[in-house]
């Protein structure tokens, strides 16, 4: 099979494409041929080794495919099924092995491209609104990166539970794109002088003068601090990604300061810890996706070969929605 492999920590270069044996599955596990790979930001923090992990490695977690063997001890899915999955170690690839566990089956009406790009970014924003900070009406929250994947997400799925989003964003076509998936009001932060300072001004404004009930904060070193004084009076910034680098390590005085604010930095790991938990979440959004009521934006395509210039392009944020590898 070919498959994308990360020689060595390092930028997009370190990308290969490369040939390797066909897995085969244990008893507990499905091959999958896979239809699309998921690009994640994750992605890059294993490949440039921000996140410790061992190389070589074939990169990516997430994807959605049709299985074609299955283990001895694999009950409840079949060679033919169509899965789609969020962590699958060497999902850059023709073919990846599945934990059953982790398999979710793929319902009739949603396409390959939609089933590979919800899992991961599907079923984070699904966690940050119902279990991270549960979202309703009356609840002003502000969304960074929110024409990202994770962000037009979360953005649908936030305005449909009743709460006001303030979106960043950082151009007139994303503005669009937010304000299209539910954002009620809009700010493109490179048009601020001064991010630290104006940003929050500009949430207070909105909120007369109060600030936000919570923030959801994926982009990290660049926005932390304005996003902990965007917060209201015991207000929670949900820190869930550093896309512009780690936020450095800081004094938890600084929370007591801002307002007996609250932090916390979760992960989707812990919020599909067994398996009635992941079905859950999976089963809601492909219901959404089915129903006509979430909108999953596969906002580029890339040819397997060309994985490089899929990480380019999501660490430049350049991108809107989701971006997808085809082997």
């Amino acid at each position: 099979m070919r498959a994308i492999q990360a020689t060595a920590p390092g930028g997009p270069d370190v990308l290969r494409l490369v040939d390797l044996p066909d897995p085969e599955p244990a008893a507990d596990e499905v091959l999958v041929r896979v239809a699309a790979a998921g690009v994640n930001f994750i992605d890059t923090y294993r490949r440039s080794g921000a996140y410790t992990i061992p190389f070589p490695h074939v990169v990516g977690s997430e994807g959605a495919g049709e299985v074609v063997a299955v283990g001895a001890e694999v009950s409840e899915i079949a060679v033919g099924d169509r899965v789609a999955w969020s962590t699958a170690p060497g999902s850059y690839a023709e073919l990846v092995i599945v934990r059953e566990s982790q398999a979710l089956l793929v319902p009739e009406g949603v396409s390959d491209d939609v089933a590979a790009a919800l899992p991961l970014q599907g079923m984070t924003a699904h966690y940050l609104v119902t279990s991270t900070f549960p979202l309703g009406p009356d609840h002003d929250v502000l969304v960074h990166a929110a024409a990202g994947g994770v962000g037009l997400l979360l953005t649908q799925l936030a305005s449909q539970r009743g709460a006001r989003v303030i979106a960043t964003v950082g151009s007139a076509e994303k503005e669009r794109l937010a304000r299209e998936a539910g954002a009620a009001e809009v700010i493109r932060y490179r048009e601020l002088e001064d991010l630290t300072h104006d940003l929050p001004a500009e949430v207070r404004a909105l909120t007369d003068g109060r600030g936000v009930h919570a923030v959801y904060d994926s982009v990290g070193k660049d926005t932390f601090d304005a996003s902990l004084a965007s917060l209201r009076r015991r207000g929670t910034l949900v820190l869930f990604g550093a896309s512009s680098g780690a936020v450095p390590p800081f004094d938890p005085q600084r929370l007591n300061a801002a307002g007996s604010v609250f932090l916390t930095r979760p992960k989707l790991d812990d919020h599909t810890a067994d398996r009635d938990e992941l079905t859950w979440r999976a089963r809601e959004l492909f219901d959404a996706v089915r129903a006509g009521d979430l909108d999953v934006r596969v906002g580029a395509t890339f040819p397997l070969a060309d994985a490089a210039d899929a990480h380019r392009a999501l660490e430049s944020r350049s991108t809107t929605g989701k971006v997808l590898l085809i082997p």
